[in-house]
């Protein structure tokens, strides 16, 4: 099938469209349903009559956004009428929920009257937080908007407007530094005079652009005063009619700085290309074709031509989903009146300037592990980054605080951390770990130093100070690669060819000699192995901690360490612990990587080591030994081992935390099994450390949550280490070795 019968397909699937309404009470019992409605209900509702504002303190008005549309103007279909628009309309409120978490209702009215229209959607203002106007025909939709942004009190913005000029913006005020160009001199040239190109124009002029530098072309050529006087432009071309001679889209484009395409595909000529200024800006925005392909306008000049589409299978792609979401949830945060113009730059600026950061691994796989770095086919994130939603809607949020169209305020950085937290239960986790780096930042070993991984680590943790990272490995390699991602920071690097490694050496050593390590071999293990050599450095005391294991088997990863800096006094074994995040819980699991068959007492350390690290998150540890035995339901020598874990856990005075078992998974984490069947035991919640009896069964465990159970993983931490080591597995990314660094600083504070 291709990929319409495909789409029908997906959309007519049981349950046909792609939304659904789902609650978020219980609704289980009679009490809950009294109070969900009748007669418990009327007590908000008599709180909202007294006092209106309440209405978002008991509804879900302040994140409900309606996407209303008479489809009379739908992207690449044209006038297919308001029931025909529903699917589109219905995908709209996919993106809002997947990019910002934001609820919509889609209306669609079988309106064409202005008047009409308007009087409908004003009516609906007590229902919703912020109304989203989608493909309406222009130039009825600047009167809609106009109208409804003035009478209503909730943000009104009509997407087709200024989504596009919003992210084409923030790609232009890229383009034009990569260029070396100056926005206020720049000449514009726009394909197209239809409400997006109109929009767009006004936008890249608020940006700094200069009104009198843009021609702007429709079908019949340029607009100028000559066309506007013979009656041929309506009252919004007019805007943008220039005293110049008549001609058509060659003529303008002649010279021109940059051109903006928002008309139809294929108009532009490589002969056209070829006649702008030197390294040109092409935006050929165009749905589905773009006025001139990517290839074809690279491949007219020999210059820098920085090219943007809309289009997915092309760099730099102009796709509003970079804009709606963010904005609104900007806007409903701080209960925005509109969204103004100040809002709408503060989101381009912030477009702007997340592409000039270091782009997360899992954005580069999604888009085939192709390079992503500043330059001229960077100049806007992918729509995929996570990072667009707390870097825009807080510059939105702010924007709106300063320019007096909020009603409430926030705290931008306590802001960032709710927004970081919808995007997951592992953010959250994480946030809690990395404010208490950031408080005493400590120096961290980077053990393999020169991996592009490891470099782009250091410097965002450097950059968010989290730590003072310590690169490990050759100098000049490592300064080259840099360089050559646009890292612009110069980390503290310790090179084994040119550091005097002796007192290393001595102290390794020192420690080995009597495991057959001679001083000639401990010199070589320094110089040639990293990991032996971050290890001696904490072990001395000049590094706090040691990362190490992306280039490296787990267990030749792990045996430096352990060998050198080795478990704490107070333990006798370390072990492995992954953090999983749920929707609406977390999970620690133990031990997942170290100790292959524990008895008793392992099992028994390895709990209040885990519960510790729990601790640290923030969380309350209660600890489940599992088993396939339910309290002595089954008595052989593997069961015993957890059931004796758990009596001499009970007789310790020094843990302070719930602790039972034996018992099964999902005795351990189902509430209902533990207070019915269970109620003698010393768990009155589901547990949040879950101790598997042997290697085997935890890493089994904890990979079919990750993979089937939809948890996100934070680890493996190491824990019982004499000084905070993690070894990371093969494969792990960027934020993994941001986020272990942040724990290892932790431990090493404590």
């Amino acid at each position: 099938m291709g990929l319409e019968d495909d789409a029908r397909e997906y959309h007519r699937e049981e349950p046909p469209g792609k939304i659904e309404i789902s609650t978020t009470k219980p609704t289980n019992t009679q009490r809950d349903l009294s109070l969900a409605y009748s007669p418990g209900v009327a007590a908000p509702c008599l709180d909202i009559e007294k006092d209106p504002e309440r209405i978002f303190e008991y509804t879900a008005k302040g994140n409900l956004v309606g996407v209303v549309s008479n489809g009379s103007a739908v992207l690449g279909l044209g006038d297919i009428g308001a029931g025909a628009s529903k699917p589109v309309m219905e995908g709209k409120g996919v993106l809002f929920k997947r990019f910002a978490d934001i609820d919509v209702f889609d209306i669609e009215l079988d309106l064409t009257d202005v008047d009409a229209f308007v009087e409908t959607v004003a009516a609906m203002e007590p229902t919703f937080g912020g109304i989203n106007l989608e493909d309406i025909t222009a130039p009825a939709c600047f009167a809609i908007e106009q109208r409804l942004s003035d009478r209503m009190d909730i943000p009104v913005f009509h997407d087709d407007q200024h989504g596009t000029a919003i992210i084409s913006g923030a790609a232009l005020l890229n383009a034009v530094e990569i260029a070396d160009k100056d926005l206020s001199e720049i000449d514009i040239v726009f394909s197209g005079a239809g409400a997006s190109a109109i929009a767009t124009a006004r936008f890249y002029v608020s940006l700094g652009a200069r009104k009198e530098n843009i021609t702007m072309c429709d079908s019949s050529g340029i607009l100028t005063e000559s066309r506007a006087e013979a009656g041929e432009l309506n009252e919004f071309k007019r805007e943008f009619a220039r005293d110049i001679e008549d001609g058509d889209l060659a003529d303008a484009m002649e010279g021109a700085d940059v051109f903006a395409g928002l008309s139809v595909g294929g108009i532009v000529s490589p002969e056209m290309v070829r006649s702008m200024a030197d390294d040109p800006i092409i935006f050929a925005m165009a749905n589905p074709n773009p006025e001139i392909t990517y290839d074809e306008a690279k491949n007219a000049r020999d210059d820098t031509v920085i090219m943007a589409t809309g289009r997915s299978d092309y760099p730099n792609q102009v796709n509003n989903v970079l804009g709606f979401p963010f904005l609104f949830r900007g806007a409903l945060d701080v209960r925005a009146t509109e969204i103004n113009e100040e809002m709408k730059r503060a989101a381009a600026h912030a477009l702007a300037e997340l592409a000039r950061q270091d782009v997360p691994d899992a954005v580069v796989k999604a888009y085939g592990d192709e390079p992503l770095q500043f330059g001229p086919e960077y100049v806007i994130p992918k729509p995929v980054d996570p990072r667009v939603l707390f870097e825009l809607a807080p510059a939105v949020a702010e924007a709106a605080m300063d320019s007096g169209a909020a009603r409430t305020t926030v705290d931008t950085d306590q802001y960032r951390e709710r927004l970081e937290a919808r995007l997951g239960k592992s953010r959250e986790m994480m946030r809690v770990v990395l404010n208490k780096a950031k408080s005493d930042p400590k120096r961290v070993a980077l053990a393999e130093g020169t991996d592009e991984k490891m470099i782009r680590a250091a410097y965002q943790i450097a950059e968010q100070g989290i730590a003072e990272p310590v690169l490990l490995g050759d100098s000049d390699e490592i300064h080259r690669i840099a360089q050559r991602l646009g890292l612009s920071f110069e980390p503290e690097i310790v090179d084994p060819n040119e550091r005097n490694l002796e007192p290393y050496a001595d102290r390794l050593h020192e420690l080995r000699k009597r495991k057959g390590v001679t001083r000639t071999e401990a010199g070589e293990l320094v110089r040639r192995d990293t990991n032996y050599l971050g290890s001696v450095m904490v072990e001395r005391g000049d590094a706090d901690a040691l990362l190490t294991g992306l280039t490296h088997h787990y267990p030749s990863a792990l045996r430096p360490p352990l060998q050198v800096v080795g478990s704490a006094e107070d333990a006798e074994y370390v072990a492995g612990v992954y953090l999983l995040t749920f929707k609406n819980r977390v999970v620690f699991c133990a031990d997942t990587t170290v100790n292959q068959a524990p008895d008793e007492e392992v099992l028994a350390e390895v709990t209040k080591h885990t519960a510790e690290l729990a601790q640290r998150f923030n969380v309350e540890p209660r600890a489940a030994m599992l088993s396939y035995s339910n309290f002595g339901s089954v008595d052989d020598e593997g069961t015993r081992k957890p059931r004796k874990a758990v009596e001499m856990l009970h007789s310790d005075p020094e843990v302070d935390f719930p602790v039972d078992g034996e018992m099964q998974a999902d005795t351990a984490v189902v509430e209902d099994i533990l207070e019915d069947t269970y109620d003698f035991s010393k768990l009155d919640e589901p547990a949040n450390v879950l101790i598997f009896p042997n290697l085997e069964s935890g890493n089994i465990g904890y990979k079919l949550l990750q993979r089937l159970g939809g948890a996100e993983a934070i680890g493996p931490m190491l824990v019982g280490m004499d000084a905070p080591v993690h070894v990371l597995q093969r494969g792990d990314e960027v934020k993994d070795i941001v986020n272990l660094a942040g724990v290892a600083v932790v431990d090493a504070q404590e």
